[in-house]
């Protein structure tokens, strides 16, 4: 038996299950998001490379993918330190870090943070989407592929000795690009050789998940230990959801604290708010306590694009109410009622 096997291997080693405690399942603590830039029409330009300040801060809002400086969470580990400890402060154990290699893992950084805050940190193996493909990842085999991954599982990422605990998320565009296929069959060989989970970033295309899994499937992936993130943002149909959620693998709700009235990366995408995530979770639940398998996750991806608990400016204590702790304080109220909530927090 494989001495990872039933641990969680964190960025400081291996832990046990048991010993993680209220876990995010899918953020971004430092990374580049430079590949999602989104040019701002010739009369906004000046405003794309203004710092981050109280009189831009509505436009950065409505236009996160547009500003250069938004696009950069790498600059502020002091205060993600900050935002930690304010998550362990109200009950937060551990998170997994889903930046891959393409949107500049920084699996040093990730070590330094918890030690210096006591979270279980988990980094994820991989690649993130096409347009972050180097010309030599593009170059590569799939055995070559499986071999990357398998590697910063067991000996380490980035040339450190700092290991991987999950494979992902690996990125996914629409429609599916060769080198992310490629990218994909990997997946499946390494999953098959480790156990490990894998978390998977759809493209923004309701049909993506469905042909993700499929090439997962062929590839001999364990469909039960895999995530599709990004839900909230892919599948808006009832019907096709619970067809989707008959293949087997976790749903993840993950962009809790994201309320946009125009999603730049497809305006025609009715971005849910979070009450309508929470009521959403509820119907499940009520599925789930009907015999129905409840495989699904949540989380608040915590990348820097998005109304600031997604930008920088929230690493700068303009808004407390959407930071780290977003998630744990608001699908509990929803669930559970919020005098319940009071005394847990209490």
């Amino acid at each position: 038996m494989s001495p990872l096997s039933g641990k969680v291997q964190t960025v400081l080693g291996l832990v046990e299950p048991n010993k993680l405690g209220r876990t995010l399942t899918h953020e971004h603590l430092t990374m580049t998001f430079n590949c999602s830039y989104h040019p701002p029409p010739p009369s906004h330009e000046a405003l794309s490379r203004e710092p981050i300040m109280m009189k831009n801060l509505f436009w950065i809002q409505k236009n996160p993918y547009s500003h250069k400086e938004n696009l950069q969470l790498n600059q502020e580990t002091e205060a993600i330190k900050e935002e930690l400890l304010y998550f362990k402060a109200k009950g937060g154990g551990a998170l997994v870090e889903n930046t891959t290699t393409g949107i500049s893992r920084d699996v040093q950084t990730l070590k330094r943070l918890a030690e210096e805050t006591g979270i279980h940190i988990i980094s994820g193996a991989g690649f993130y989407v096409d347009a972050t493909h180097s010309s030599e990842t593009r170059a590569m085999s799939v055995e070559q592929l499986t071999d990357v991954l398998v590697n910063e599982i067991l000996h380490g990422a980035d040339g450190t000795s700092i290991k991987c605990g999950v494979i992902g998320e690996i990125g996914c565009s629409w429609p599916l690009t060769d080198s992310e296929r490629k990218v994909l069959q990997a997946t499946a060989h390494a999953q098959a050789q480790l156990g490990c989970p894998v978390i998977i970033h759809p493209g923004r295309n309701a049909a993506a998940p469905v042909q993700i899994i499929r090439v997962l499937q062929e590839a001999g992936a364990d469909i039960s230990k895999t995530v599709m993130s990004h839900i909230d943002r892919t599948i808006h149909d009832k019907k096709e959801l619970l067809e989707f959620a008959q293949l087997g693998c976790y749903l993840e709700y993950d962009l809790f604290g994201t309320e946009l009235l125009h999603y730049q990366f497809n305006p025609d995408i009715d971005m849910p708010d979070d009450n309508k995530r929470i009521r959403r979770e509820l119907r499940r639940r009520n599925k789930f306590e009907n015999g129905e398998d409840d495989e699904f996750g949540i989380s608040k991806c915590c990348y820097p694009v998005g109304p600031l608990d997604e930008c920088e400016a929230q690493s700068r204590d303009l808004d407390r109410d959407i930071s780290l702790d977003t998630v744990g304080v608001y699908v509990i109220a929803g669930s559970v009622g919020m005098n319940e909530v009071t005394q847990r927090r209490e």
